[in-house]
């Protein structure tokens, strides 16, 4: 593959001298808030998204959000609101077609102290969603704009997916997920790469887990034996489940407990909020089968019932024929452009365990490399923009030349 390639390189010239006006857009997405749950601000990003992706020519369409169901601090299943998706396509009719997606949401509220870009002294940027994962939106739309001013235009299909959930599991999105991971054959995402280039094989999956205790308040002082303490049956089931941590393939990590009131009043209501991990497939279903004996076990004490929310929303992402195939396309195309592709894999879930449980192979760490996500010290490479913008271009044009 390596001589073809060669003969591609000529196309990725307008990427060339694009770092400052690629980072001069990260910057301005990364100013404007997207933490999840700002609706506003989400629609405020898609929105200067669409005129950007406009400039590709193809059929823009917002996508509506289902409604996320939670836990609220009082035991009741709530719905919130979600931002909309934008989603971009083109070449519909052509035979091989590639997914593009990445998120525009952020883990910063927008009552976050951390809002704001600065330009650091050793030349990075320090930024809200620099790396995680506007970075990678702006790779993306370079990549596309290179494959459309190319001569093989329209051998491939496209279609862009931005969603705005991803952060807390896409559950508003996972339907647009399935439905565009059905009309593709390949998926390239773009969470940020690791800090030294680094791209990501296999994934952990994912799961949170809400349980809600229940026992019977009563006067802490005058009727003490009448009461059931929920914060004490929580506070034991939760240790339960953490005794589990027996290894590191498998992993509980105990986020938040909360319940009780007044000192004088034995608490009736206490939920313990869990994240789970596993490596495979029958470690899921292992999972779940002790969490559901651990539930069994709480609601046989006199006065306690239990109820278990939640569910694995990322299974776990292992690697397949198809992805090494992926991955060695990928490694050609580093080759060619004198980029050492290494890989690992993590703990981590993204939109690709998402995709790859619909059947769709991919690689979702093609974004820029930075390090430090979900913290106040976020930050991204600026040199490594217009090196993953070429990355992606040579993938896409690769896959174009190979077209009957």
């Amino acid at each position: 593959m390596t001589s073809n390639l060669e003969t591609l390189l000529p196309f990725l010239s307008p990427i060339d001298g694009q770092q400052d006006e690629m980072l001069a857009l990260v910057e301005d997405l990364c100013n404007m808030n997207s933490g999840t749950f700002n609706v506003a601000g989400i629609a405020d990003v898609k929105e200067r998204l669409e005129k950007e992706y406009a400039a590709l020519g193809g059929e823009i369409k917002t996508l509506d959000s289902a409604l996320m169901e939670k836990v609220d601090d009082k035991g009741t299943v709530v719905s919130a609101p979600l931002g909309q998706m934008l989603h971009v396509s083109k070449w519909p009719e052509a035979k091989f077609k590639v997914l593009l997606c990445i998120h525009m949401d952020t883990v910063y509220p927008i009552d976050h102290d951390f809002q704001k870009c600065v330009r650091l002294e050793n030349g990075s940027i320090n930024g809200p969603g620099v790396a995680d994962a506007k970075g990678g939106i702006v790779v993306m739309l370079q990549a596309l704009k290179t494959l459309e001013a190319s001569p093989l235009a329209g051998k491939i299909g496209w279609e862009v997916l931005l969603n705005a959930d991803e952060e807390i599991g896409s559950p508003g999105s996972i339907h647009a997920i399935k439905d565009v991971a059905s009309r593709c054959n390949v998926g390239l995402l773009f969470e940020p790469s690791l800090p030294d280039g680094t791209l990501v094989s296999w994934r952990k999956g994912s799961g949170n887990f809400s349980f809600v205790v229940r026992g019977k308040a009563a006067h802490a002082g005058r009727e003490f034996e009448k009461g059931r303490n929920a914060i004490v049956a929580c506070s034991r089931l939760i240790d339960d489940i953490a005794k589990l941590n027996t290894d590191t393939e498998v992993t509980f990590n105990v986020g938040r407990i909360s319940g009780g009131g007044p000192l004088n009043v034995v608490p009736d209501l206490a939920i313990g909020r869990v994240n789970a991990r596993v490596k495979t497939p029958e470690q899921l279903r292992d999972v779940e089968s002790k969490f559901a004996g651990l539930v069994e076990k709480y609601n046989q004490l006199d006065g306690i019932s239990v109820e278990m929310h939640g569910s694995f929303t990322s299974p776990p992402k292992p690697l397949c024929e198809q992805s090494v195939e992926l991955q060695k396309r990928i490694e050609s195309c580093g080759a060619a452009l004198d980029i050492n592709v290494g890989w690992r894999g993590t703990g981590g879930a993204s939109d690709g365990n998402k995709f790859a449980a619909a059947g769709l192979p991919n690689i979702d760490t093609l974004g820029p490399r930075g390090g430090n996500i979900h913290s106040s010290d976020e930050y991204l490479l600026p040199e490594s923009l217009e090196p993953c913008a070429k990355m992606t271009a040579l993938i896409l044009l690769s896959y174009a030349e190979s077209v009957d």
